[in-house]
């Protein structure tokens, strides 16, 4: 069944690289694809930057009017992503801004969205000085709500150290999503890490793993 994904989370919490993960492991399936990048407020680490390289493997990429080029910053969102949300042959993921001023964005298409059905999944950093704590994540995903006309349907755990990440540190991101859970009432959806921090969680702990790519970050970053 194809679905919509709405990918939020604060800045730094690691949702494009998420987003980007997710659609290519869709397409890996032989699923059909497509990334919307509706991040206008966060001009660096945007999924447009890596258009090219999801192309290739037939994922189709969404983002400005103005085409892909990571030098433009202009909120200028291509209404093209219409087409998709219509489509329930496309897979479609959403890359959204991660506060109140991103999405209002979404707000635009929601009716769209509402229509087919989605999940909008908010990606938790432990590690982030705004969501580091139960109070810090439940402001953004009260405000995100509140703007985007849209409900959260899930948690995604990405507490990271980019490629230094233990299990350690998404058991510590682990347990602070279980307070959002147990505060929102929002199932643990995923649970996201590069793939030797995965493989040391009980098997037992909820989530579908999904191991990150790191398609945002050269190797020396």
């Amino acid at each position: 069944m194809t679905t919509i994904k709405i990918i939020t989370g604060h800045y730094g919490s690691g949702k494009t690289e998420f987003a980007v993960s997710l659609a290519m492991q869709l397409a890996a399936k032989g699923r059909k694809v497509a990334l919307g990048d509706l991040d206008i407020v966060n001009p660096y680490f945007r999924s447009r930057e890596r258009a090219e390289m999801m192309g290739n493997e037939g994922i189709r990429v969404i983002s400005s009017t103005l085409g892909h080029a990571s030098s433009l910053d202009l909120p200028a969102v291509s209404a093209e992503i219409r087409g998709p949300i219509a489509d329930p042959e496309y897979d479609v993921i959403l890359d959204l801004g991660g506060d109140e001023v991103g999405a209002r964005v979404v707000v635009a298409f929601a009716e769209d969205i509402k229509a087919r059905g989605y999940e909008m999944l908010l990606v938790i950093n432990a590690y982030r000085p705004e969501t580091r704590d139960l109070d810090g994540v439940m402001r953004y995903l009260e405000g995100i709500e509140y703007t985007s006309n849209l409900k959260f349907t899930g948690l995604i755990v990405n507490t990271h150290m980019i490629w230094d990440t233990t299990t350690e540190d998404v058991l510590a991101g682990i347990e602070l999503a279980r307070q959002v859970s147990h505060r929102s009432g929002l199932p643990i959806r995923y649970i996201s890490a590069i793939k030797s921090a995965l493989a040391g969680l009980p098997p037992d702990i909820e989530g579908e793993r999904l191991p990150v790519g790191m398609y945002m970050r050269d190797a020396w970053m």
